[in-house]
């Protein structure tokens, strides 16, 4: 047909040549037969029957372009022809055409030639395999790990012999915490130890002595405090800048205060003026002063505790050296006079207005009597001094500030005379509990009179029981009574 390409049509396909190359016959290419020796095909072992022959069981590889489309199949399997065969080896021409007339007497190709159909080779009899035992591994035990360790790095000698130089040492850390905490426990521990210090310095004395019909205990805290006009520890350079006035004989109290610390509310302080006409125990009527003179802290109290019938707690007494010490290592005291004040048996100058008074000049403010109303103004002195000394101690910036702080209480500890049972700590607390308001008066006064001992002072018989039950009460000493 026209378009069609006349290499599909497979009668014009032409046969491929047998492989190898052209030449004579297989025959002709056999070496002669050598005499003593058998034939190739003698060597050859006779066809066992219901096997394959040598050559059969050879596979023979497909002719070239077995496979495309158009090659035709193969009628039956086909058999490579060895040099071996000695049967004649059929040629076809490579430009003979096939004919599918059905013509039987031309040659077909090489891959259509009828071949005749072999068995299959028979199974090989395998031998069964040894079953080697089974060997199992060793039980594995667990090993620890460990870090690889760094090969240690050896220091080269140095240069020219010597000492090798040593390493550099790790920086520490720093730990501000812990350097706080031991800043703190060294405080703690400086205070303490400033405390006991303090504590043992202190002089104490049998002050509060028992005695039969003793008053009962009284609420609140009660102090006695006494100012003497001793001079057994001054010298004379000291008692010529004091202005004391030299030995005058047994020691004498020059200010004896009653301070009442109650469960609530402001402390009291109250003035018992040195004249006072009051019961001595055992020496009959006489000046409440004269009392210390003459059977000292303990007849003192007694006399206290009779007259006013208030329990006294605690005693503190301090003298003129010791005023003036702690006056001086709080750096003085602010007062504020409305009147100039001239006492040269005190050694005292002062003009009026606010100023700031030095120990010498405190000392002679508080004992002078060079005013008008003498006694009276004493008292009133002493009260307004001794709220503005421990105001002054007892503020923030004297307990904040070591350098006074320590000064003023070495000076008062050394300079007090205490009860037996009593502490720096309990210093401590009359201080805080005055650092306040505090409300200061006197005993209401009843008048002057001329006795047998000299001129004395007389309570008011009216009102001085009422102020003094308020006290033994625990209670606030009405407007009424107070004397300002």
């Amino acid at each position: 047909m026209n378009g069609d390409n006349p290499r599909d049509d497979p009668r014009r396909r032409r046969v491929p040549p047998p492989t190898g190359r052209p030449g004579p016959p297989p025959d002709a290419r056999r070496p002669p037969p050598v005499p003593g020796r058998p034939a190739p095909d003698a060597r050859r072992p006779p066809p066992v029957p219901g096997r394959p022959a040598p050559d059969a069981r050879r596979p023979v590889p497909p002719p070239p372009g077995a496979g495309r489309p158009g090659y035709p199949a193969p009628d039956g399997p086909t058999v490579r022809h060895t040099p071996h065969d000695r049967r004649p080896a059929s040629h076809i021409e490579p430009t003979q055409v096939l004919h599918r007339d059905g013509r039987d007497n031309q040659p077909l190709a090489y891959s259509q030639a009828s071949q005749p159909a072999q068995a299959p080779p028979a199974p090989r009899e395998q031998k069964p395999r040894r079953r080697e035992p089974v060997q199992h591994a060793p039980t594995q035990r667990p090993v620890p790990h460990h870090d690889a360790v760094p090969p240690r790095r050896r220091t080269p000698p140095p240069v020219g012999g010597g000492r090798a130089p040593r390493p550099p040492r790790p920086r520490r850390k720093r730990h501000p915490f812990r350097w706080f905490t031991v800043v703190v426990v060294a405080l703690i521990a400086g205070m303490i130890a400033g405390v006991i210090y303090l504590d043992n310095s202190l002089t104490r004395i049998p002050a509060l002595a028992s005695y039969s019909d003793r008053v009962g205990d009284t609420p609140g805290t009660n102090w006695l405090l006494v100012g003497s006009d001793g001079r057994g520890d001054l010298s004379e350079d000291q008692e010529a800048e004091l202005a004391t006035g030299g030995d005058t004989g047994p020691e004498r109290t020059d200010t004896i205060m009653l301070v009442h610390i109650p469960s609530s509310g402001p402390t009291t302080m109250v003035s018992l003026p040195r004249d006072s006409y009051v019961s001595i125990p055992g020496h009959g009527k006489d000046k409440l002063n004269a009392s210390f003179a003459l059977g000292g802290a303990p007849l003192l109290v007694q006399t206290v505790e009779v007259a006013t019938g208030v329990r006294i707690d605690h005693y503190a007494q301090i003298g003129f050296g010791g005023f003036a010490s702690v006056v001086d290592a709080l750096g003085g005291i602010e007062m504020c006079l409305d009147q100039p004040i001239v006492d040269p048996l005190a050694g005292l100058d002062l003009p009026a207005g606010c100023q700031e008074l030095s120990g010498p000049q405190a000392l002679g403010f508080v004992r002078t009597r060079a005013t008008p109303n003498a006694d009276v103004d004493r008292m009133n002195h002493q009260r307004m001094f001794m709220s503005a000394l421990l105001k002054k101690a007892t503020s923030m910036g004297t307990l904040a500030n070591p350098f006074a702080l320590w000064p003023m209480a070495t000076g008062v500890a050394g300079s007090l005379k205490v009860d037996d049972g009593d502490h720096i700590w309990n210093l401590a607390a009359l201080g805080w509990a005055m650092r306040g308001d505090t409300v200061t008066t006197s005993v209401p006064i009843g008048g002057f009179t001329d006795t047998d001992v000299g001129n004395v002072l007389l309570w008011d018989k009216a009102k001085a029981p009422g102020f003094f039950d308020a006290l033994a009460k625990d209670q606030q000493i009405p407007e009424d009574l107070l004397t300002r």
